[in-house]
C-alpha cells in the first residue's frame, strides 16, 4: 500500500493511502441541504487478509483537514471480499461544499474528471 503523501487521499487505516480509486455517486435532497456520496471500491488493497481487520472507517484527507465516515460495508462474492461500499452523509450546504472541495482535489490528484448526469 502507498504511504500517505498526496494532496488529497482516502485512507481506511490512518497513514496508509488506498491506491484504488472508487466510483463515487452523489445524491442530494430536493432543497440541496442534505445528501450523500456513495463510494464503491472494486478490489481495494485494504481488503487483503493482513489489513482487513484494521478498518475503522474511511478518512478523506486534504489540505483543509479530514472528513470521516464510519459507514463502511464489504461486498462478498462466493465468500470472498470483492468490494467496499462506503457512504458519506452531509447535513448542510457548508458540509456539501467542503466535501466537493475534497472531491475536486482528490480527482486532480488521481487524474480524474467530474461529470453531472
Amino acid at each position: 500500500m502507498a504511504k500517505a503523501n498526496k494532496t488529497a487521499a482516502i485512507q481506511f487505516i490512518r497513514g496508509v493511502d488506498e491506491p484504488v480509486v472508487p466510483d463515487i455517486k452523489l445524491t442530494r435532497s430536493s432543497d440541496g441541504r442534505t445528501g450523500r456520496a456513495l463510494f464503491v471500491f472494486d478490489q481495494p488493497e485494504i481488503m487483503a487478509p493482513e489489513t482487513w481487520a484494521g478498518i475503522t472507517g474511511m478518512f478523506m484527507l486534504d489540505e483543509e483537514g479530514e472528513l470521516v465516515t464510519r459507514e463502511v460495508n464489504a461486498r462478498f462474492v462466493n465468500g470472498q471480499p470483492s468490494a467496499l461500499e462506503v457512504t458519506y452523509i452531509w447535513k448542510s450546504e457548508e458540509d456539501f461544499e467542503r466535501f466537493m472541495r475534497f472531491a475536486k482535489r482528490y480527482a486532480a490528484c488521481n487524474g480524474l474528471g467530474y461529470s453531472q448526469n
